[in-house]
Protein backbone atom coordinates (compact mmCIF):
# COMPACT_ATOMS: atom_id res chain seq x y z
CA UNK A 1 0.00 0.00 0.00
CA UNK A 2 1.17 3.33 -0.94
CA UNK A 3 1.94 5.81 1.46
CA UNK A 4 0.01 9.24 2.18
CA UNK A 5 3.25 11.25 0.78
CA UNK A 6 2.90 9.00 -2.73
CA UNK A 7 -0.62 9.84 -2.67
CA UNK A 8 -0.29 13.06 -2.85
CA UNK A 9 2.42 13.17 -5.20
CA UNK A 10 0.47 10.93 -7.53
CA UNK A 11 -2.60 13.13 -6.72
CA UNK A 12 -0.59 16.40 -7.99
CA UNK A 13 0.44 14.30 -11.06
CA UNK A 14 -3.09 13.11 -11.68
CA UNK A 15 -4.27 16.95 -11.64
CA UNK A 16 -1.14 17.60 -13.98
CA UNK A 17 1.87 20.64 -13.57
CA UNK A 18 0.10 23.61 -14.59
CA UNK A 19 -1.95 22.97 -11.37
CA UNK A 20 0.36 22.38 -8.27
CA UNK A 21 -1.71 22.76 -5.96
CA UNK A 22 -4.42 20.14 -6.94
CA UNK A 23 -8.23 21.00 -7.58
CA UNK A 24 -8.49 24.07 -6.03
CA UNK A 25 -6.21 25.67 -8.48
CA UNK A 26 -8.23 23.81 -11.35
CA UNK A 27 -11.72 24.84 -9.77
CA UNK A 28 -10.17 28.35 -9.42
CA UNK A 29 -9.08 28.49 -13.33
CA UNK A 30 -12.63 27.44 -14.63
CA UNK A 31 -14.93 29.44 -12.56
CA UNK A 32 -13.03 32.66 -12.70
CA UNK A 33 -14.27 34.96 -15.75
CA UNK A 34 -12.96 37.94 -14.96
CA UNK A 35 -10.34 37.35 -18.00
CA UNK A 36 -13.07 38.67 -20.26
CA UNK A 37 -16.13 40.01 -18.51
CA UNK A 38 -14.03 42.98 -16.85
CA UNK A 39 -15.22 44.06 -20.38
CA UNK A 40 -18.78 44.80 -18.48
CA UNK A 41 -17.40 47.12 -15.94
CA UNK A 42 -18.99 49.83 -17.42
CA UNK A 43 -22.39 48.04 -17.31
CA UNK A 44 -21.99 46.62 -13.80
CA UNK A 45 -21.56 50.52 -12.53
CA UNK A 46 -24.43 51.72 -14.56
CA UNK A 47 -26.73 49.28 -12.87
CA UNK A 48 -25.38 49.38 -9.22
CA UNK A 49 -25.75 52.95 -9.40
CA UNK A 50 -29.75 52.53 -10.75
CA UNK A 51 -30.06 49.44 -8.21
CA UNK A 52 -29.39 51.76 -4.76
CA UNK A 53 -30.56 55.29 -6.04
CA UNK A 54 -33.65 52.65 -6.32
CA UNK A 55 -33.21 51.32 -3.13
CA UNK A 56 -32.75 55.09 -1.46
CA UNK A 57 -35.63 56.34 -2.94
CA UNK A 58 -37.75 52.81 -1.85
CA UNK A 59 -36.41 53.42 1.94
CA UNK A 60 -34.81 50.37 1.40
CA UNK A 61 -31.16 51.83 2.03
CA UNK A 62 -30.18 55.27 3.89
CA UNK A 63 -29.80 57.82 1.71
CA UNK A 64 -26.82 58.46 3.06
CA UNK A 65 -25.06 54.72 2.49
CA UNK A 66 -26.61 55.31 -0.93
CA UNK A 67 -23.99 58.61 -1.27
CA UNK A 68 -21.15 56.51 -0.50
CA UNK A 69 -21.89 53.76 -2.47
CA UNK A 70 -22.24 56.07 -5.60
CA UNK A 71 -19.02 58.21 -4.88
CA UNK A 72 -17.11 54.89 -4.54
CA UNK A 73 -18.82 53.49 -7.82
CA UNK A 74 -17.85 56.86 -9.93
CA UNK A 75 -14.37 56.36 -8.18
CA UNK A 76 -14.11 52.73 -9.46
CA UNK A 77 -15.00 53.92 -12.97
CA UNK A 78 -12.46 56.22 -12.92
CA UNK A 79 -9.92 53.87 -11.48
CA UNK A 80 -10.43 51.13 -14.15
CA UNK A 81 -10.85 54.25 -17.23
CA UNK A 82 -7.40 55.19 -15.90
CA UNK A 83 -6.01 51.75 -16.35
CA UNK A 84 -4.89 51.89 -11.94
CA UNK A 85 -7.69 49.26 -10.76
CA UNK A 86 -6.11 46.20 -10.41
CA UNK A 87 -8.42 43.05 -11.19
CA UNK A 88 -7.98 39.92 -9.03
CA UNK A 89 -8.70 36.04 -10.54
CA UNK A 90 -9.13 35.18 -6.92
CA UNK A 91 -12.36 37.25 -6.76
CA UNK A 92 -13.47 35.30 -9.99
CA UNK A 93 -15.63 37.90 -12.17
CA UNK A 94 -16.43 41.38 -12.62
CA UNK A 95 -18.64 41.95 -10.06
CA UNK A 96 -17.29 40.78 -6.91
CA UNK A 97 -14.52 42.87 -8.17
CA UNK A 98 -15.63 45.98 -7.97
CA UNK A 99 -17.68 44.94 -4.75
CA UNK A 100 -14.33 44.27 -3.09
CA UNK A 101 -12.84 47.25 -4.15
CA UNK A 102 -15.99 49.41 -2.96
CA UNK A 103 -15.45 47.73 0.09
CA UNK A 104 -12.03 48.97 0.57
CA UNK A 105 -13.49 52.57 -0.67
CA UNK A 106 -16.54 52.91 1.62
CA UNK A 107 -16.39 50.15 4.27
CA UNK A 108 -19.77 48.56 5.77
CA UNK A 109 -21.52 50.39 3.40
CA UNK A 110 -20.76 48.46 0.19
CA UNK A 111 -22.02 45.33 1.71
CA UNK A 112 -25.80 47.04 1.23
CA UNK A 113 -25.44 47.46 -2.37
CA UNK A 114 -26.33 43.93 -2.93
CA UNK A 115 -29.57 44.40 -1.14
CA UNK A 116 -32.75 42.34 -3.00
CA UNK A 117 -30.55 41.03 -6.00
CA UNK A 118 -28.74 38.68 -7.02
CA UNK A 119 -25.21 37.75 -9.24
CA UNK A 120 -27.28 36.28 -11.56
CA UNK A 121 -29.84 39.18 -12.20
CA UNK A 122 -27.06 40.95 -12.36
CA UNK A 123 -24.77 39.80 -14.56
CA UNK A 124 -28.25 39.02 -16.92
CA UNK A 125 -28.47 43.03 -16.86
CA UNK A 126 -24.44 43.68 -17.48
CA UNK A 127 -24.69 41.49 -20.32
CA UNK A 128 -27.87 42.98 -21.79
CA UNK A 129 -26.87 46.30 -21.37
CA UNK A 130 -23.54 45.45 -23.32
CA UNK A 131 -25.54 43.70 -26.21
CA UNK A 132 -27.95 46.58 -26.39
CA UNK A 133 -24.99 49.11 -26.72
CA UNK A 134 -23.64 46.90 -29.16
CA UNK A 135 -26.50 46.43 -30.95
CA UNK A 136 -26.65 49.96 -31.23
CA UNK A 137 -23.13 50.14 -32.53
CA UNK A 138 -23.60 47.52 -35.08
CA UNK A 139 -26.80 49.50 -36.80
CA UNK A 140 -24.99 52.74 -37.05
CA UNK A 141 -21.92 50.75 -38.60
CA UNK A 142 -24.20 49.06 -41.37
CA UNK A 143 -26.07 52.40 -41.94
CA UNK A 144 -22.54 54.16 -43.03
CA UNK A 145 -21.59 50.51 -45.59
CA UNK A 146 -25.52 51.26 -46.53
CA UNK A 147 -24.20 54.94 -47.38
CA UNK A 148 -21.01 53.61 -48.90
CA UNK A 149 -23.37 51.65 -51.41
CA UNK A 150 -25.55 54.40 -52.28
CA UNK A 151 -22.93 56.43 -53.32
CA UNK A 152 -21.21 54.06 -55.40
CA UNK A 153 -24.91 52.57 -56.79
CA UNK A 154 -25.24 56.74 -57.60
CA UNK A 155 -21.57 56.89 -59.55
CA UNK A 156 -22.72 53.99 -61.60
CA UNK A 157 -26.05 53.64 -61.88
CA UNK A 158 -25.55 53.28 -65.74
CA UNK A 159 -22.30 51.48 -65.86
CA UNK A 160 -22.74 48.26 -67.51
CA UNK A 161 -21.77 44.88 -66.21
CA UNK A 162 -22.73 41.57 -66.65
CA UNK A 163 -25.25 40.05 -64.25
CA UNK A 164 -24.26 36.38 -63.15
CA UNK A 165 -25.89 32.97 -62.12
CA UNK A 166 -24.64 30.39 -61.43
CA UNK A 167 -21.02 32.38 -62.28
CA UNK A 168 -22.15 31.87 -65.09
CA UNK A 169 -22.68 35.48 -68.03
CA UNK A 170 -26.80 35.46 -68.26
CA UNK A 171 -27.88 38.69 -68.45
CA UNK A 172 -26.49 42.75 -68.68
CA UNK A 173 -27.14 44.98 -65.43
CA UNK A 174 -25.79 47.78 -63.87
CA UNK A 175 -23.00 47.97 -61.41
CA UNK A 176 -25.68 50.67 -60.02
CA UNK A 177 -28.49 48.31 -59.60
CA UNK A 178 -25.55 45.12 -57.98
CA UNK A 179 -24.74 48.09 -55.58
CA UNK A 180 -28.36 48.18 -55.10
CA UNK A 181 -28.66 44.79 -54.56
CA UNK A 182 -26.16 45.25 -51.63
CA UNK A 183 -28.09 47.63 -50.10
CA UNK A 184 -31.62 45.57 -49.81
CA UNK A 185 -29.06 42.91 -48.16
CA UNK A 186 -27.50 45.51 -45.44
CA UNK A 187 -30.80 46.76 -44.95
CA UNK A 188 -32.06 43.78 -43.70
CA UNK A 189 -29.47 43.33 -41.21
CA UNK A 190 -30.13 46.98 -39.91
CA UNK A 191 -33.76 46.02 -39.93
CA UNK A 192 -32.87 42.69 -37.87
CA UNK A 193 -30.70 45.08 -35.59
CA UNK A 194 -33.46 46.85 -34.81
CA UNK A 195 -36.07 44.42 -33.75
CA UNK A 196 -33.43 42.58 -31.76
CA UNK A 197 -33.21 45.82 -29.69
CA UNK A 198 -36.99 46.08 -29.40
CA UNK A 199 -37.29 42.52 -28.60
CA UNK A 200 -34.47 43.25 -25.75
CA UNK A 201 -35.03 46.53 -23.95
CA UNK A 202 -36.64 44.60 -20.64
CA UNK A 203 -34.98 45.64 -18.05
CA UNK A 204 -33.59 42.16 -15.72
CA UNK A 205 -32.72 43.45 -12.60
CA UNK A 206 -34.76 43.07 -9.64
CA UNK A 207 -35.56 39.37 -10.39
CA UNK A 208 -32.49 38.20 -7.92
CA UNK A 209 -31.49 34.91 -7.91
CA UNK A 210 -34.74 33.19 -9.62
CA UNK A 211 -37.67 34.14 -7.57
CA UNK A 212 -37.92 37.64 -7.30
CA UNK A 213 -37.07 39.77 -3.71
CA UNK A 214 -39.79 40.11 -0.41
CA UNK A 215 -38.10 43.70 -0.15
CA UNK A 216 -40.27 46.64 -1.55
CA UNK A 217 -38.20 47.69 -5.20
CA UNK A 218 -39.35 49.40 -8.29
CA UNK A 219 -38.40 47.65 -11.05
CA UNK A 220 -39.80 50.54 -13.26
CA UNK A 221 -37.50 53.01 -11.68
CA UNK A 222 -34.28 51.00 -12.55
CA UNK A 223 -35.78 50.13 -15.62
CA UNK A 224 -36.16 53.77 -16.67
CA UNK A 225 -32.87 55.10 -15.09
CA UNK A 226 -30.78 52.24 -17.65
CA UNK A 227 -32.97 53.42 -20.68
CA UNK A 228 -34.89 50.14 -20.70
CA UNK A 229 -38.58 50.10 -22.04
CA UNK A 230 -39.72 48.18 -18.76
CA UNK A 231 -38.76 45.89 -16.35
CA UNK A 232 -38.75 41.27 -17.44
CA UNK A 233 -42.03 40.00 -16.46
CA UNK A 234 -40.78 36.45 -15.05
CA UNK A 235 -38.28 36.24 -12.93
CA UNK A 236 -37.20 32.71 -13.55
CA UNK A 237 -36.88 33.24 -17.07
CA UNK A 238 -35.27 36.68 -16.45
CA UNK A 239 -31.95 34.78 -14.38
CA UNK A 240 -31.94 31.90 -17.06
CA UNK A 241 -32.63 34.09 -20.55
CA UNK A 242 -30.00 33.96 -22.91
CA UNK A 243 -32.15 35.07 -26.30
CA UNK A 244 -30.85 38.14 -26.38
CA UNK A 245 -27.25 36.69 -27.31
CA UNK A 246 -28.14 34.43 -29.43
CA UNK A 247 -30.09 36.50 -31.49
CA UNK A 248 -27.48 38.69 -31.38
CA UNK A 249 -25.06 36.11 -32.67
CA UNK A 250 -27.80 35.21 -35.53
CA UNK A 251 -28.00 38.73 -36.68
CA UNK A 252 -24.13 38.79 -36.25
CA UNK A 253 -23.97 35.58 -38.68
CA UNK A 254 -25.98 36.85 -41.52
CA UNK A 255 -24.62 39.86 -41.79
CA UNK A 256 -21.53 38.64 -41.94
CA UNK A 257 -22.48 35.78 -44.46
CA UNK A 258 -23.64 39.26 -46.55
CA UNK A 259 -20.08 40.62 -46.44
CA UNK A 260 -18.51 37.44 -46.67
CA UNK A 261 -20.67 37.03 -50.61
CA UNK A 262 -19.69 40.44 -51.12
CA UNK A 263 -16.24 39.42 -50.07
CA UNK A 264 -16.06 36.94 -53.01
CA UNK A 265 -16.85 39.19 -55.55
CA UNK A 266 -14.48 41.42 -54.44
CA UNK A 267 -11.93 38.83 -54.69
CA UNK A 268 -13.14 37.39 -57.98
CA UNK A 269 -13.58 40.97 -59.09
CA UNK A 270 -10.21 42.02 -58.39
CA UNK A 271 -8.29 39.35 -60.34
CA UNK A 272 -6.98 39.80 -63.93
CA UNK A 273 -8.95 37.49 -65.57
CA UNK A 274 -11.75 39.82 -64.37
CA UNK A 275 -10.68 43.25 -63.73
CA UNK A 276 -13.23 44.81 -62.93
CA UNK A 277 -12.32 46.69 -60.11
CA UNK A 278 -9.03 47.57 -58.28
CA UNK A 279 -8.67 47.59 -54.90
CA UNK A 280 -5.99 50.85 -53.27
CA UNK A 281 -2.84 49.56 -51.21
CA UNK A 282 -4.90 50.35 -48.25
CA UNK A 283 -6.56 47.06 -48.34
CA UNK A 284 -4.04 44.79 -50.28
CA UNK A 285 -0.98 43.47 -49.33
CA UNK A 286 2.10 42.03 -51.60
CA UNK A 287 3.98 39.11 -52.64
CA UNK A 288 7.11 38.22 -49.99
CA UNK A 289 7.89 36.51 -53.60
CA UNK A 290 6.18 37.89 -56.26
CA UNK A 291 6.41 41.38 -57.00
CA UNK A 292 3.65 41.66 -59.53
CA UNK A 293 1.26 40.61 -56.94
CA UNK A 294 -1.58 42.68 -55.29
CA UNK A 295 -3.69 40.26 -52.92
CA UNK A 296 -7.13 41.41 -51.91
CA UNK A 297 -6.16 40.29 -47.93
CA UNK A 298 -8.83 42.55 -46.34
CA UNK A 299 -11.74 40.96 -48.58
CA UNK A 300 -10.07 37.29 -48.19
CA UNK A 301 -10.11 37.65 -44.21
CA UNK A 302 -13.80 39.27 -44.05
CA UNK A 303 -14.75 36.45 -45.56
CA UNK A 304 -13.09 34.04 -42.64
CA UNK A 305 -14.24 35.91 -40.24
CA UNK A 306 -17.60 34.67 -40.96
CA UNK A 307 -16.58 31.06 -39.85
CA UNK A 308 -15.66 32.64 -36.57
CA UNK A 309 -19.48 34.27 -36.07
CA UNK A 310 -20.87 31.08 -37.39
CA UNK A 311 -18.84 29.05 -35.07
CA UNK A 312 -20.01 31.78 -32.04
CA UNK A 313 -23.41 30.69 -32.73
CA UNK A 314 -23.46 27.09 -33.36
CA UNK A 315 -21.05 27.06 -29.55
CA UNK A 316 -23.96 29.24 -27.31
CA UNK A 317 -26.77 27.44 -29.22
CA UNK A 318 -25.23 24.27 -27.80
CA UNK A 319 -24.38 25.35 -24.33
CA UNK A 320 -27.95 26.89 -24.10
CA UNK A 321 -29.76 23.74 -25.59
CA UNK A 322 -30.22 21.64 -22.30
CA UNK A 323 -30.11 23.83 -19.78
CA UNK A 324 -32.88 23.29 -17.09
CA UNK A 325 -34.53 26.51 -15.85
CA UNK A 326 -33.62 28.86 -14.26
CA UNK A 327 -29.71 29.81 -14.01
CA UNK A 328 -26.74 27.29 -14.63
CA UNK A 329 -22.87 28.19 -14.59
CA UNK A 330 -22.98 27.00 -17.78
CA UNK A 331 -24.15 30.34 -18.93
CA UNK A 332 -20.68 31.99 -18.12
CA UNK A 333 -19.82 30.63 -21.54
CA UNK A 334 -21.84 32.83 -23.60
CA UNK A 335 -19.68 36.32 -23.01
CA UNK A 336 -16.82 35.11 -25.37
CA UNK A 337 -18.64 33.88 -27.91
CA UNK A 338 -20.35 37.50 -27.98
CA UNK A 339 -17.90 39.46 -27.23
CA UNK A 340 -15.14 37.77 -30.71
CA UNK A 341 -18.38 37.70 -32.94
CA UNK A 342 -18.87 41.54 -32.23
CA UNK A 343 -14.94 42.30 -32.63
CA UNK A 344 -15.01 40.52 -35.83
CA UNK A 345 -18.18 42.24 -37.16
CA UNK A 346 -17.28 45.23 -36.17
CA UNK A 347 -13.89 44.79 -37.79
CA UNK A 348 -15.49 43.31 -41.24
CA UNK A 349 -18.18 45.68 -41.72
CA UNK A 350 -15.32 49.07 -41.53
CA UNK A 351 -13.22 47.33 -43.90
CA UNK A 352 -15.91 46.55 -46.16
CA UNK A 353 -17.04 49.83 -45.65
CA UNK A 354 -13.51 51.24 -46.51
CA UNK A 355 -13.02 48.94 -49.68
CA UNK A 356 -16.28 49.92 -51.17
CA UNK A 357 -15.78 53.64 -50.82
CA UNK A 358 -12.01 53.13 -51.76
CA UNK A 359 -12.01 50.43 -55.09
CA UNK A 360 -11.40 51.48 -58.67
CA UNK A 361 -14.17 50.80 -61.00
CA UNK A 362 -13.30 49.73 -64.30
CA UNK A 363 -16.03 50.68 -65.90
CA UNK A 364 -14.68 49.36 -69.41
CA UNK A 365 -13.68 46.07 -68.30
CA UNK A 366 -17.44 45.55 -67.12
CA UNK A 367 -18.86 46.45 -70.25
CA UNK A 368 -16.67 44.73 -72.29
CA UNK A 369 -17.35 41.68 -70.36
CA UNK A 370 -21.35 42.49 -70.23
CA UNK A 371 -21.61 41.36 -73.55
CA UNK A 372 -19.80 38.26 -73.65
CA UNK A 373 -22.02 34.48 -73.28
CA UNK A 374 -24.10 35.73 -75.24
CA UNK A 375 -26.23 37.64 -72.72
CA UNK A 376 -28.85 39.88 -74.55
CA UNK A 377 -30.38 36.12 -75.69
CA UNK A 378 -33.30 36.77 -73.66
CA UNK A 379 -33.98 40.00 -74.93
CA UNK A 380 -34.24 38.41 -78.79
CA UNK A 381 -36.34 36.58 -77.06
CA UNK A 382 -38.55 38.74 -75.52
CA UNK A 383 -38.49 41.12 -78.75
CA UNK A 384 -40.07 37.81 -80.90
CA UNK A 385 -43.08 37.59 -78.57
CA UNK A 386 -43.42 41.20 -78.77
CA UNK A 387 -42.62 41.75 -82.37
CA UNK A 388 -43.23 38.79 -83.78
CA UNK A 389 -46.11 37.36 -81.29
CA UNK A 390 -44.51 34.12 -80.69
CA UNK A 391 -45.34 32.29 -77.41
CA UNK A 392 -42.58 32.52 -75.24
CA UNK A 393 -41.60 28.90 -75.41
CA UNK A 394 -41.48 29.28 -79.40
CA UNK A 395 -39.29 32.41 -78.66
CA UNK A 396 -36.69 30.30 -76.19
CA UNK A 397 -36.15 27.61 -78.92
CA UNK A 398 -35.47 30.21 -81.81
CA UNK A 399 -33.42 32.08 -79.76
CA UNK A 400 -31.66 28.91 -78.57
CA UNK A 401 -30.88 28.57 -82.62
CA UNK A 402 -29.50 31.92 -82.86
CA UNK A 403 -27.36 31.69 -80.09
CA UNK A 404 -25.58 28.28 -81.75
CA UNK A 405 -25.25 29.90 -85.01
CA UNK A 406 -23.42 32.87 -83.21
CA UNK A 407 -20.93 30.03 -81.47
CA UNK A 408 -20.60 28.42 -85.22
CA UNK A 409 -19.39 31.64 -86.66
CA UNK A 410 -17.53 32.85 -83.39
CA UNK A 411 -19.59 36.32 -83.00
CA UNK A 412 -22.10 37.60 -80.95
CA UNK A 413 -25.54 37.84 -81.52
CA UNK A 414 -25.20 41.39 -82.67
CA UNK A 415 -22.68 40.36 -84.93
CA UNK A 416 -24.94 38.28 -86.82
CA UNK A 417 -26.52 39.45 -90.06
CA UNK A 418 -30.27 39.91 -90.83
CA UNK A 419 -30.43 36.84 -93.02
CA UNK A 420 -29.06 34.95 -90.38
CA UNK A 421 -31.66 35.48 -88.45
CA UNK A 422 -34.37 35.48 -90.90
CA UNK A 423 -33.01 31.89 -91.80
CA UNK A 424 -34.09 30.96 -88.50
CA UNK A 425 -37.29 32.65 -88.38
CA UNK A 426 -38.84 34.88 -91.04
CA UNK A 427 -40.51 37.56 -89.01
CA UNK A 428 -37.58 38.69 -87.79
CA UNK A 429 -36.60 42.31 -89.41
CA UNK A 430 -33.86 45.13 -88.67
CA UNK A 431 -35.45 46.21 -85.48
CA UNK A 432 -34.11 43.63 -83.44
CA UNK A 433 -30.38 45.14 -83.45
CA UNK A 434 -31.83 47.84 -81.31
CA UNK A 435 -32.15 45.40 -78.50
CA UNK A 436 -28.97 43.34 -79.09
CA UNK A 437 -27.09 45.60 -77.39
CA UNK A 438 -26.03 45.37 -73.93
CA UNK A 439 -27.12 49.09 -73.41
CA UNK A 440 -30.68 48.49 -74.84
CA UNK A 441 -30.62 45.49 -72.67
CA UNK A 442 -29.94 47.26 -69.52
CA UNK A 443 -32.78 50.17 -70.65
CA UNK A 444 -35.62 47.89 -71.64
CA UNK A 445 -35.73 46.49 -68.09
CA UNK A 446 -37.95 48.89 -66.87
CA UNK A 447 -39.88 46.87 -64.16
CA UNK A 448 -40.46 48.00 -60.67
CA UNK A 449 -36.84 47.14 -58.99
CA UNK A 450 -35.24 46.27 -62.43
CA UNK A 451 -31.68 47.48 -63.92
CA UNK A 452 -32.84 50.23 -65.77
CA UNK A 453 -30.73 53.34 -64.82
CA UNK A 454 -33.80 55.48 -64.20
CA UNK A 455 -35.45 52.91 -61.88
CA UNK A 456 -32.04 52.41 -60.51
CA UNK A 457 -32.15 55.63 -59.29
CA UNK A 458 -35.36 55.37 -57.86
CA UNK A 459 -34.70 52.83 -55.26
CA UNK A 460 -31.38 55.03 -54.69
CA UNK A 461 -33.61 57.95 -53.36
CA UNK A 462 -36.11 55.44 -51.85
CA UNK A 463 -33.14 54.54 -49.76
CA UNK A 464 -31.92 57.56 -49.13
CA UNK A 465 -34.89 58.80 -47.91
CA UNK A 466 -34.67 56.05 -44.53
CA UNK A 467 -31.08 55.61 -44.46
Amino acid sequence: MADGNSETKSSNQMWGGRFASGPDAIMEEINASIGFDKKLYGQDIRGSIAHATMLAHQGIISAEDKDKIVHGLNTILSEIESGQFEFSRRLEDIHMNIEARLATLIGPAAGRLHTARSRNDQVALDFRLWVKEELQRTEKALTGLIAAFLDRAEEHAETVMPGFTHLQTAQPVTFGHHCMAYVEMIGRDRTRVRHAIEHMDESPIGAAALAGTGFPIDRHMTASALGFAGPTRNSIDTVSDRDFALEFLSIAAIAATHLSRLAEEIVIWSTPQFGFIRLSDAFSTGSSIMPQKKNPDAAELVRAKTGRINGSLIALLTVMKGLPLAYSKDMQEDKEQVFDAAESLELAVAAMTGMVRDMTIRADRMKAAAGSGYSTATDLADWLVREAGLPFRDAHHVTGRAVALAEQKTCDLADLTLEDLQSIHPQITAKVFDVLTVEASVASRTSFGGTAPNEVRKQIAWWRARN
